[in-house]
């Protein structure tokens, strides 16, 4: 007697496999390790060599002559510019924008799949942008070096469109998270932020990478510091009971940051199209283009070392301003940096607001490679600061902390810019360490995103795209349209006919097909355009014309077309454009595979909406 055979798997317990990412078209929990662990050590790797030119540059000045240090100080960012610039002209990229706004691009516009030269860009350039100087931060650049991995570890397996995007997360959110120190805000930031999509099967990988390349850090560290860390006793005795009568106040901080987050962005957008417009006006060489804005960020610094060396400088000798800016951070989360007088202290942190910003706007304003979320985090923290002393004055909050203060405008800052509060208020809490002031992180991030995206409608990184007409939409169902792209459905057989044919043909092809739209190719079926089932129809109203009416007097040229590594939104998009039944969809030697018709595509949205 032959033994019974083995049942197979229920359908329920396939889908639990598959949500959990551990199913065929999921990327598996061990490539996501693997991913975790290599941004774990590509995180140090990279943020290592920036430390140290950091501290070497900051030794230089300290130690020099006066005039050696001026030259240092106005020369380094025009050097780390001119490198820069030259690794943009030979590494040259076809992608919109900077560091994240480009991982957004290939997300959400070939399929997940980044190329290596953006690896390059980002970890070279950056490296020499902040190492000698320039006023940015580590983290947007990790993101995306961090998302080349993933989307590279997606190549390499041979994974399909979801997959890639899923690893391409994985390893954005394991930079984040290794950099930072921060394994949460580096989940909920590619959650949130990049791929927009909280599914099960995409959230389950992604916490595995992040949460490896922070074990992978720590356990090479040996240690665990959050990288602000800081105590209730930084902020004076009541200060982290959050009780409804301290809600008024940060309302109002909220809506000053939201307000200033939008003059930021701005600020920054303009000070690109003006740098892009005087350089185009000037034919400045590509190369040259980041050197010349490091000299003025240079100038500046020379400037403001000489005449303001003890307040606005960083203890290792450096401009506040320049680089990260993390010792500038340290300082406004000290309760003793308040205690020299509200108005010596004001004046030093309308210093650091306004100087970061203006070098900020000259360093990636003028093509040096860089993120902004250290930037964010200075101008919130000064921001903050500023309305603590203010909060002081009044007869309501007497005992108000401005460093609390400076605490929770980092987080505002930072969701307000990105539209992100969720991971805002999550990297604020673990690079402080502390779930005391939660309360006024979440109620702060939570007015400021709100206002910044009333007022300004875009953030940071969809901004660029915006200018360039790439739409992300929202967040939810167009989430399921970007996992996937047109090659993945079934595709109607085109109906080729020529130039030349006659009107009565597309009759005798109408009745033999079910099709209503014809492709029209000319030598070598190379795609020239389509006739539409409706003007054929409008045509019939004349039948006695038909006989002498030719395919390419009914044929459209402007009508769009679709290729089989397109995501489902970009198809959706093109149909809205097009009052039409059917797309053709053409391959790279420009010749009709297939059509994709309203309905298929309706329907296989709807299917995805029953499994997710």
């Amino acid at each position: 007697m032959s033994p019974p055979p083995e049942t197979p798997p229920t359908p329920s317990i396939r889908s639990l496999a598959e949500r959990l990412g551990m199913a065929v078209g999921s990327p598996s929990i061990v490539t996501a390790t693997v991913v975790g662990v290599v941004m774990g050590l590509a995180a140090l790797a990279f943020i290592f060599p920036i430390e140290w030119m950091e501290a070497l540059l900051g030794e230089r000045v300290d130690t020099s002559t006066p005039w050696a240090a001026l030259a240092v100080l106005m020369f380094a960012p025009a050097i780390g510019g001119l490198l820069t610039g030259l690794l943009a002209w030979s590494v040259p990229l076809r992608l919109t924008g900077h560091g994240v706004t480009q991982v957004l691009h290939g997300i959400h516009r070939e399929g997940g799949r980044l190329p290596l030269r953006l690896w390059v860009r980002q970890w070279l350039g950056s490296t020499l942008t902040i190492g000698f100087g320039g006023s940015a931060g580590p983290e947007g650049p990790i993101v995306a070096i961090g998302a080349v991995t993933g989307s590279a570890a997606g190549r390499l397996a041979r994974a399909d469109t979801a997959s890639t995007t899923a690893l391409l997360g994985c390893g954005a959110a394991a930079g984040l998270a290794a950099v930072f120190n921060a394994p949460i805000a580096g989940i909920f930031f590619v959650l949130e932020v990049l791929l927009r999509d909280f599914s099960l099967r995409t959230f389950t990988p992604i916490v595995v990478a992040s949460v490896v390349a922070s074990a992978t850090v720590q356990t090479l560290l040996g240690r665990t510091d959050p990288l602000f860390g800081v105590g209730p006793e930084f902020f004076g005795s009541g200060a982290t009971n959050f009780t409804v009568s301290q809600v008024p106040v940060f309302l109002v901080l909220g809506v000053v940051c939201g307000v200033a987050a939008v003059a930021v962005l701005r600020t920054l957008m303009f000070a690109e199209g003006s740098f892009a417009r005087g350089f185009e006006r000037f034919r400045v060489p590509r190369p040259l283009r980041p050197a010349l804005g490091g000299l003025m960020l240079g100038v500046v610094g020379a400037v403001f070392w000489w005449g303001f060396s003890s307040p606005l400088n960083s203890p290792g000798g450096l401009p506040s301003f320049f680089g990260t800016g993390y010792p500038a951070i340290r300082r406004m989360l000290d309760p003793q940096f308040y205690l020299a007088g509200a108005d010596a202290t004001a004046l030093v942190l309308g210093g650091w607001l306004a100087l970061k910003l203006v070098g900020t706007s000259l360093t990636l304003g003028s093509g040096g490679s860089g993120g902004f979320f250290a930037p964010a985090l200075v101008l919130g923290a000064a921001i903050g600061g500023l309305f603590g002393i203010l909060a002081q004055q009044t007869p309501w909050y007497p005992d108000a902390s401005p460093a609390l203060y400076a605490l929770v405008g980092m987080a505002a800052m930072v969701a307000a810019t990105t539209h992100a509060p969720l991971t805002a208020v999550l990297l604020v809490y673990e690079l402080t360490g502390q779930y005391d002031f939660i309360l006024p992180l979440m109620l702060t991030a939570a007015i400021a995103t709100s206002l910044a995206k009333r007022l300004a409608g875009e953030s940071l990184y969809t901004a660029e795209l915006a200018a360039a007409g790439i739409r992300l939409g929202r967040l939810s169902d167009l989430t399921l349209l970007r996992r996937h792209s047109v090659g993945e459905l079934p595709l109607l057989p085109p109906v080729l006919v020529l130039p030349s044919d006659s009107s009565q043909r597309l009759l005798d092809l109408a009745e033999r097909f079910p099709v209503n739209d014809f492709a029209v190719v000319g030598e070598g079926e190379r795609y020239l355009g389509l006739v539409a089932g409706s003007s054929l129809r409008e045509a019939l109203v004349y039948r006695e014309s038909i006989p002498l009416l030719q395919v390419e007097e009914l044929m459209r040229t402007d009508l769009p077309i679709l290729r089989r590594e397109d995501t489902l939104d970009l198809a959706v998009e093109r149909f809205g454009r097009a009052d039409i039944e059917s797309l053709p969809v053409i391959d790279h030697q420009e010749k009709v595979v297939g059509m994709l018709t309203r309905t298929r595509l309706l329907r296989h949205y709807n299917q995805q909406l029953e499994q997710d």
